[in-house]
């Protein structure tokens, strides 16, 4: 997939992102940390209930940050989205149009959202993400 094509690039080179649980320990505690490429969607598996989240060019440059992003309603994933230097969270079932994101897990890994099915009640969930490295 090339990210200059993809309805969700950010830019077409690799971006950090950084999202850490400010409630945690005395300062907060890092909850992860990935450089990939240049999305400016995501999702988040089991974010805390608050986050914190800075997004950073290849470089080191500042391209969006937001704080105290809290949780609406309980669900395995979150959506972080990039608009005009800031960061928008929204809580979700993924559906079909999440198929091919990026999915950060606790402490940093990133695989692909290939597939997703839930329970009508959200009483059960099944999901599949590829995992990938490259030298």
């Amino acid at each position: 997939m090339s990210i200059g094509r993809d309805p969700h690039a950010m830019t077409d080179g690799a971006v950090v992102w950084e999202i850490r649980n400010p409630d945690g320990a005395s300062m907060g505690l890092e909850f992860a940390r990935a450089r990939l490429d240049g999305y400016a969607t995501l999702l988040v598996h089991a974010a805390p209930s608050r986050i914190e989240v800075v997004v950073r060019d290849a470089a080191g440059a500042l391209l969006a940050s937001a704080e105290d992003l809290e949780a609406e309603g309980a669900t395995p994933m979150s959506r972080l989205t990039v608009r005009e230097g800031s960061i928008q969270r929204e809580n979700v079932w993924p559906d079909d149009s999440d198929i091919g994101l990026p999915v950060i897990l606790p402490g940093g890994e990133v695989g692909i959202l290939i597939s997703w099915w839930n329970a009508e009640d959200h009483s059960s969930w099944r999901w599949q993400i590829e995992l990938a490295n490259s030298v």
